[in-house]
């Protein structure tokens, strides 16, 4: 048996990075999946078992509603939510307009807030569940040339906690995923030499991968693993921050 048999997990940002990292290592652990992401959901996702796929921008509330109120339809129930969906880019500050700023916050935290917004009720009528927000380090170190970003992340992070004091009296448990460098496509347009130095400045040396935050998502999902964690932060990070 899996971790996971029978659950049914809905992981936004699931065409790509972590979150397809996730759905592959859920659907192993035998999630059922409902996969959402604003860009179609490649086809080696499709194989792995019963998935629905739900083409859904984070930013819009009644998209996000819509989508879990099909994945409930559907499956019955939603045990567990993964919102990784996100975007980053590097603007200097005194360069920044107020535009970007409101858009990486909308993809970033607000999706965030939708995704849980409306997956939560399923939940808490079943008395039980878990949300599992995909943070960043540099929401707790900072970072230059990434404000919009860093408040984004910083804003899951404070948000997972507040969810969690809520939501765990309901038997829903949120916590919260802040990697360190990963390499994904957000960071795949970056200079070589940046990511040679970046990871130079690792403990470990070296960018985690995908495939190595994934775990991290599946204990948060499962019992009894889980079972105790309420507004954490775990940081699968190479090192780059201690708290």
């Amino acid at each position: 048996m899996g971790a996971l048999d029978g659950q049914v997990a809905v992981i936004t940002g699931a065409s790509s990075g972590i979150g397809a990292a996730t759905a592959r290592l859920f659907a192993a652990e035998g999630a059922r999946l409902a996969l959402l992401d604003v860009n179609p959901v490649p086809g080696d996702l499709l194989g792995l078992g019963e998935v629905t796929t739900h083409v859904t921008d984070v930013t819009d509330a009644a998209a996000v509603e819509r989508a879990m109120a099909e994945v409930a339809e559907r499956h019955g129930r939603i045990d567990v939510l993964v919102s990784s969906a996100g975007i980053l880019d590097r603007v200097p500050f005194l360069e920044m307009s107020p535009e970007r700023f409101d858009h990486i916050i909308a993809v970033d935290l607000r999706g965030v807030f939708l995704a849980a917004r409306y997956a939560a009720p399923y939940m808490v009528e079943a008395g039980r569940g878990r949300i599992i927000n995909i943070a960043s380090q540099l929401g707790i170190k900072g970072g230059a040339g990434l404000a919009h970003y860093v408040a984004a992340k910083a804003g899951v992070i404070g948000l997972t906690k507040a969810l969690a004091l809520e939501l765990a009296p309901m038997g829903v448990l949120v916590n919260a995923i802040a990697p360190g460098p990963i390499e994904t496509p957000l960071i795949g347009g970056r200079p070589e030499e940046w990511k040679r130095e970046k990871a130079a400045e690792l403990p470990l040396g070296r960018f985690g991968r995908p495939e190595e935050v994934a775990p991290t998502a599946l204990l948060l999902a499962s019992s009894p693993g889980g079972d105790i964690y309420v507004g954490q932060t775990l940081g699968p990070n190479s090192g780059d921050v201690m708290p």
